[in-house]
């Protein structure tokens, strides 16, 4: 293949300050374009054709976006510090254009000779998916099954890694390489699930040709009755529909957006694109009412990776093994949100703009949105019968703030919501959605089964085949300053021998539990499989106490889908995502960090990424640290999730842990969230 690239360069800062954007602002078109010209034109880019697989913001240093985020001073000092601090880009490329008033640089280039690739670009796999109708043993193929080649649609899936290295010592170059498999879809729209089952294809991403097929075997390309999810296809609406419904806010939303800033509430943080982790939620903040001061929680976080294995070993799925973040790009297959459907209609909206192949902007609407959400839920509340004679009730309604984005690589949908509550928690939901990914069988009925075939019939000849999805964030997390200590509160059994303090016998109770605090120092003591045993896990600030000393701070709570790897290590598909065999790592802040199966996914070897990082075994006590969780889930499927899967969802939340000196919402608005009620009692008293 041509040479791959690693690029960095820098826009102009000849603008005003008053019209430079925020240090962590995605790239806008205007810069996109400048970044192009800038590279056409390096004389360090010598090569010819280009093509760019990601081009996105390189912010600058952590120590300065701090001192422009949060630093005292006036406000020309914020413009002076805006000044200095450079727009840069990282762009990767292949090298195999035209002049221009270029108002970026290229500061720095490198080849890069290791394993792995960037992430495909979208062009890249449209021109591929239109090779196989010109290609005569694939219509032969497809003519033997019985179908119309003009009704086939064709997939781009990417190879993964299964052993030895990544180039072809022959031609001296490494091979960009993908399979291709095809389905039916002349009478539905979910097309995957009429899989031209036995057929692969492998298709040289360079020079864009068919080099290796394979017709394997024949099964029978399952039927598309009862495939289709659009109303039309699914007949008469179901009875006992559940009455409509509208969220209305007599005083208009109550967030505000300033450019990339959301300020609701007590909360305040910077919402940014990228076009392999999607949503990026920078310098999140806490307002301290009884402290009267903004207080820092998160520098910097994102969907790092999300892995997805399938488990049959045959030949046209055992490479079945994505990384969706590194190979497909979650910005990349993010599509436009519906008003009244995919966010309500006091959804306000970011767009999201990426490079394209040839490196010049293109543009995504309604890529994230965010929204007050009502679910009367409570804050908090109490009903006291104690008092004689009288009942006293004291309630408060919930309202959070939601970010979301929905994902759609292919057959399945991810929604992923970060959820902002009033007591100063961070909720991160990710639901599940969309087709699931099916085999052509023989098999009509689950009698006929005797062996194992990796997974469930939903349909006659549908085989949906086991699988797990394990979604990584990458969380900076400063509470209340950079450095911070990870600490397991584990829970303790104990005998009761009585009470050491006073000297006292025992009582009855014959035992207890208690807690043993371990803070941990090196990395290793930072990986955790949260299903091991009960402890809290605490990220504090040991700078940083409560006025009854504790050290300020926040803990992981797991809400659901905690499955972790049961691949065996020596395995492939494991090497290259071997963090998923627990939930939680914690390593030392680097800049350069932030993919966890590494930069290069495409084809990666294990060699790069968060395992390999943290098998360093950096000190983590009192630093600057990083939280990587992984939201893993098993997925058996089930009928019901054929032709179009319930959402399914699973979670976790970061809520504070001594960091407010007593209940932080304990003197919210009163009131309902729906309107005067004759029967509310949630008065102000």
């Amino acid at each position: 293949m041509l040479p791959l690239l690693l690029l960095l360069a820098v826009l102009s800062a000849t603008a005003a300050a008053s019209l430079r954007p925020h240090p962590l602002d995605p790239l806008t078109p205007a810069e996109i374009t400048a970044i192009r010209a800038a590279v056409l034109d390096s004389p360090l880019v010598p090569a010819r054709p280009i093509t760019f697989h990601y081009v996105g913001l390189d912010e600058p240093d952590k120590a300065d976006v701090l001192a422009y985020a949060y630093g005292s001073g006036t406000r020309r000092r914020h413009r002076r510090i805006l000044r200095l601090l450079p727009r840069r880009a990282l762009v990767a490329r292949n090298a195999s254009s035209s002049s221009s008033s270029a108002t970026a640089t290229v500061l720095s280039h490198a080849v890069h000779r290791g394993a792995g690739f960037p992430t495909l670009t979208l062009e890249e796999q449209f021109a591929a998916v239109a090779l196989p109708a010109a290609y005569q043993p694939f219509v032969d193929s497809v003519r033997r099954r019985g179908v119309d080649i003009g009704d086939v649609l064709c997939a781009v899936f990417p190879v993964g890694w299964f052993g030895g290295s990544t180039t072809d010592e022959a031609a001296g170059a490494a091979k960009r390489v993908a399979k291709m498999l095809c389905f039916v879809a002349d009478s539905t729209a979910n097309f995957y699930a009429r899989p031209i089952e036995g057929v692969t294809m492998v298709v040289d991403l360079d020079s864009m040709a068919i080099v290796d097929y394979k017709d394997r075997v024949v099964y029978p390309v399952p039927k598309a009755e009862g495939t289709d999810y659009r109303a039309v296809k699914t007949g008469p609406p179901l009875t006992g529909q559940p009455a409509p419904g509208v969220v209305l806010q007599p005083e208009g939303r109550g967030f505000h957006i300033d450019g990339n800033i959301v300020r609701w509430a007590n909360w305040e943080f910077h919402v940014g694109f990228d076009m392999r982790a999607g949503t990026v939620i920078s310098l999140a903040s806490v307002h301290d009412d009884d402290a009267g001061e903004r207080r820092w929680v998160l520098y910097r976080g994102f969907v790092s990776e999300v892995f997805v294995p399938y488990m049959d070993p045959v030949e046209e799925w055992y490479y079945r093994t994505f990384l969706d973040a590194g190979e497909y790009g979650l910005g990349l297959w993010a599509f436009p949100l519906q008003p009244g459907a995919d966010c309500p209609n006091n959804a306000a909206y970011f767009n999201g703009y990426y490079a394209g192949q040839d490196g010049k902007p293109v543009a995504g609407e309604n890529r994230i949105c965010v929204f007050e959400r009502y679910a009367s839920d409570v804050a908090w509340r109490h009903t006291e019968a104690g008092f004689p004679g009288e009942l006293r009730s004291r309630r408060r309604p919930d309202v959070t703030l939601v970010v979301r984005m929905v994902v759609s690589p292919g057959n399945y949908d991810y929604i992923l919501d970060w959820e902002f509550k009033t007591s100063g928690s961070i909720k991160f939901v990710v639901s599940l959605t969309g087709l699931l990914e099916v085999k052509g069988t023989s098999y009509t009925h689950a009698d006929e089964i005797t062996a194992d075939a990796h997974g469930t019939l939903v349909s006659e000849n549908t085989l949906a085949i086991y699988h797990d999805h394990y979604v990584t964030y990458h969380l900076d997390l400063d509470i209340d300053g950079t450095n911070n200590s990870f600490v397991k509160n584990v829970i303790t059994a104990a005998r009761n021998t009585g009470d050491p303090a006073t000297g006292g016998a025992a009582t009855p109770r014959r035992s207890y539990w208690t807690v043993r605090r371990e803070v941990a120092e090196t990395e290793a003591d930072g990986q955790v499989d949260v299903n091991a045993g009960p402890a809290d896990l605490l990220f504090v600030n040991p700078g940083k106490k409560t006025r009854m000393g504790y050290e300020v701070g926040y803990r992981l709570i797991p809400s659901g889908a905690t499955a972790a790897s049961v691949l065996a290590d020596d395995d492939y598909p494991q090497r290259r995502a071997s963090y998923t065999k627990k939930q939680v790592w914690v390593t030392p802040y680097s800049k350069a960090e932030k993919w966890a199966p590494g930069l290069y996914a495409d084809q990666s070897t294990g060699d790069d990424g968060l395992a390999a990082w943290s098998g360093r075994n950096r000190g983590i006590r009192d630093e600057d640290i990083v939280l990587w969780y992984t939201l893993g889930l098993h997925h058996i499927p089930y009928q019901e999730d054929f032709p179009v899967m319930p959402t399914l969802s699973g979670g976790f939340e970061l809520r504070p842990s001594n960091f407010f000196e007593r209940n932080p919402i304990l003197r919210i608005r009163s009131g309902s969230t729906h309107g005067p009620s004759k029967n509310c009692s949630c008065d102000a008293r």
